[in-house]
């Protein structure tokens, strides 16, 4: 029967929890949006539901146990606080996320204390597989994915020509796109994987190595999955795995290969032992009446206060959108054109203003393209630095990025990107396109998404705002590969302070209605 410690600190913890879900609700919500949206995450449904089992396994182990508040994690707690408020500041989803969830396993142990949390340790770390991470390795996975394939395609006799992640072959063309990353099949191996190794060894080293196996062997899988598919297409003429069918004959190959492992490992399963409680000193029990309720209050005290303070810094924001007209350019000997250079704009999500237009040097025929796309008042919709602000995306039928680089103009960087139109690229569309990208951030530049972020929360954290904009400019490459980056470095050369001083002065203004401007 639960005695009168439990049910007094079980209903601490859950006002607690109760009071973290409400302050930090948009965030959760959030984390629901993406396991319902992304195929990716679907997993993470099932973590709740199988943490609290696991944590139910072990009742009669914590009823052995006397739960007291443990004041040495008010600490970490506070810790997460403040990494979810910067993380918020920055709208940085992953981070966010990551805080809101350590935020609620922690509150465990300083509500019912060390031993307790330590006894249901696993289930409270599974938790963080609710967490939708790790797309950012995609682009890697991406190019393992090619640089395999292609190579196990010429070991096997057929002669590929490759450039970036689309490569041909007597049969046709291929490209490796997201799908084609193996995220899915990764995240969910090492989430089920570190299930089953917790539920069948004891011994951490077993534990550790099954779940390293349960990283790579998705790894291989698909790697062997996307040469396979190749190979069906080539030897069928392209009659079969072309087309929605390739995805089904991975998740049917997947799926074997998760079965082999599961089968494989479960022959070294290890007898289950009933663990009890430490014959040690429960030191958490002896906590008096007044700690037992002013840890929880001061928790409390913690949760309220990042969500107060992140209104109160979000409400002394600009509200107004910038005016982004077209930038003056003639003191240089440089002239707006009528069109853009070509049928080609970067992919950036719901920018507060945007520009784009091409300028031409008086007198000369060739045209350089400028896209500006500028953000105020960043939110998780609206945000500078972000996985879907890029110049080409991987799934885009129409350009294709082959080539990444630097190009030092001044003081300022920029980083460049080579892009081939495909075969899809018709209507005169340029064979291939140099692009030149850096950020602007009240006045920085850097071409590093990193420093760009940065810059935004700390300039927003001292209340100067958190202006901020991609400039991007391209050129058709139409002679010599690598002809285009010296028209980039005129342009750039000849016009980034003026740009610098158009922008700045998009950040002082703020009063037209007009959110976009395309010349």
């Amino acid at each position: 029967m639960m005695c009168a410690a439990w049910r007094r600190s079980l209903l601490l913890l859950a006002l607690l929890e109760a009071a973290i879900i409400v302050g930090y609700g948009r965030t959760g919500l959030a984390m629901v949006e993406i396991w319902d949206r992304s195929g990716t995450f679907a997993h993470a449904w099932v973590v709740p539901p199988i943490a609290l089992w696991l944590i139910w396994r072990q009742r009669a182990a914590l009823t052995a146990l006397r739960p007291g508040p443990s004041p040495l994690f008010v600490l970490p707690f506070a810790v997460m606080a403040l990494l979810w408020l910067v993380a918020d500041m920055a709208a940085v989803n992953v981070l966010s996320q990551f805080a809101f969830v350590a935020i609620l396993v922690l509150a465990v142990p300083a509500v019912l204390g060390r031993r307790v949390a330590w006894q249901i340790a696993f289930p409270l770390a599974f938790l963080f597989f609710c967490v939708p991470a790790g797309e950012f390795v995609m682009p890697q996975l991406m190019e393992w994915t090619a640089d395999v394939t292609v190579a196990a395609l010429r070991l096997t006799g057929v002669p590929v020509y490759r450039e970036g992640l689309q490569f041909v072959i007597p049969s046709g063309s291929w490209s490796v796109v997201e799908a084609c990353s193996g995220i899915r099949y990764l995240i969910a191996s090492v989430m089920v994987g570190t299930l089953f190794a917790y539920l069948n060894y004891r011994k951490l080293k077993r534990r550790l190595i099954f779940i390293g196996v349960a990283a790579l062997l998705p790894l291989v899988a698909n790697w062997m999955r996307a040469y396979m598919i190749v190979m069906l297409g080539h030897l069928s003429d392209n009659r079969i795995a072309t087309g929605v069918d390739h995805l089904i004959y991975g998740w049917v190959f997947f799926g074997i290969v998760m079965l082999a492992l599961f089968l494989i490992g479960a022959r070294w399963a290890e007898p289950d032992v009933v663990s009890g409680p430490s014959s040690t000193p429960a030191r958490d029990a002896d906590a008096s009446a007044g700690r037992a309720f002013a840890v929880p209050v001061l928790l409390a005290l913690l949760v309220a206060t990042p969500p107060l303070l992140a209104a109160r810094i979000n409400s002394a924001l600009p509200s107004a959108p910038p005016v982004l007209a077209r930038p003056d350019l003639s003191s240089r000997g440089w002239e707006a054109g009528p069109t853009a250079v070509t049928a080609y704009v970067p992919a950036f999500v719901a920018p507060m203003a945007e520009f784009h237009g091409s300028f031409h040097r008086r007198g000369e025929e060739r045209s350089i393209g400028l896209y500006v796309a500028y953000y105020r008042n960043q939110s998780y919709d609206s945000k500078l630095i972000s996985s879907d602000n890029v110049v080409v995306h991987a799934d885009d039928h129409t350009w294709a990025a082959v080539e990444h680089g630097a190009l030092p103009v001044g003081e300022r960087r920029f980083r460049t990107t080579l892009l081939r139109g495909s075969p899809l690229a018709g209507n005169g569309a340029p064979r291939r396109l140099r692009v030149a990208q850096s950020y602007w951030v009240n006045g920085n530049w850097t071409p590093s998404d990193l420093r760009a972020k940065a810059d935004g929360v700390l300039e927003r954290l001292s209340g100067r705002g958190d202006d901020g904009a991609a400039v991007i400019v391209y050129v058709e490459e139409d002679g010599e590969l690598g002809a285009g980056e010296p028209a980039l470095t005129g342009f750039l050369r000849d016009n980034a302070d003026a740009l610098d001083s158009w922008l700045k002065g998009a950040r002082s203004s703020g009063l037209g209605d007009n959110r976009t401007s395309k010349q």
